[in-house]
């Protein structure tokens, strides 16, 4: 069994329906539990779709309400199990933030891996892989790599 964490852009897509990809995050989802892996949720990711699903449409997000997004988010955690916050994953993220010379918007993306490490999760379910590029110690998937039937990416 596998353990994969699920990106927030991941997360967003199969909760919202009329997402051009929510499909394809679906099916993915799908598979990786078929072949029984495990697809796991976190703080952060968590936040990170709070701010999408509640932000205006105007500006990229989708306009939910509170209690719709509150609804979605009980069902994720219904769903997937959710990965406490440990005191490992600072020093994890400001050794890899020194290492990688992180900077800027990346730091985000850091601190999933460095979540990632402290869990000992070795592979991250993303439609951004490059978002992730350059870090080692984990496994980035598109979701397009995990369905049967692959096509070129949308």
């Amino acid at each position: 069994m596998t353990r994969y964490l699920l990106d927030t852009n991941v997360v967003m897509r199969f909760c919202n329906s009329s997402d051009v990809q929510h499909q394809l995050a679906t099916d993915a989802i799908s598979h990786l539990l078929m072949r029984s892996d495990e697809c796991l949720l976190v703080m952060q990711v968590i936040i990170e779709f709070w701010v999408v699903a509640t932000r205006p449409t105007q500006v990229n997000g989708l306009g939910w309400t509170v209690e719709q997004t509150r609804s979605t988010i009980e069902q994720l955690l219904d769903r997937f199990p959710f990965l406490e916050e440990s005191p490992q994953i600072f020093p994890n993220w400001l050794n890899l933030v020194t290492t990688n010379r992180v900077m800027g918007k990346r730091t985000h993306d850091a601190r999933i891996i460095a979540i990632m490490l402290a869990n000992e999760i070795t592979h991250l379910l993303t439609f951004n892989p490059s978002d992730f590029s350059g870090i080692s110690g984990i496994t980035v998937t598109h979701p397009q790599d995990l369905t049967p039937f692959k096509t070129d990416r949308l």
